[in-house]
């Protein structure tokens, strides 16, 4: 899945929490701040484990606002594990 989150979602610790949130549910993938100061990422896992992830997503952290949240299909070519990128 390709989702970008849209609100108070940088500098709250969203990446890094979603991070251990992807990992405790075996969920691989990526995430990274966009320039626009939306959180993009990519999620990878069995459906239950990412509707998981993608709960937590619509929360965020404590200090965070989620105001929108775009949900798309997309294939990961690498699954090793969960990642947080560079900002594009």
């Amino acid at each position: 899945m390709h989702v970008v989150v849209r609100g108070a979602v940088q500098g709250v610790g969203y990446r890094y929490t979603l991070h251990i949130v992807a990992d405790d549910a075996g969920v691989t993938g990526w995430v990274r701040n966009r320039r626009d100061g939306s959180v993009e990422a990519e999620l990878q896992g069995s459906p239950a484990a990412v509707d998981d992830v993608l709960a937590w997503m619509a929360e965020g952290p404590p200090g965070g606002r989620v105001d929108d949240a775009t949900v798309t299909d997309a294939a990961i070519a690498d699954d090793s594990g969960f990642e947080v990128r560079a900002t594009a």
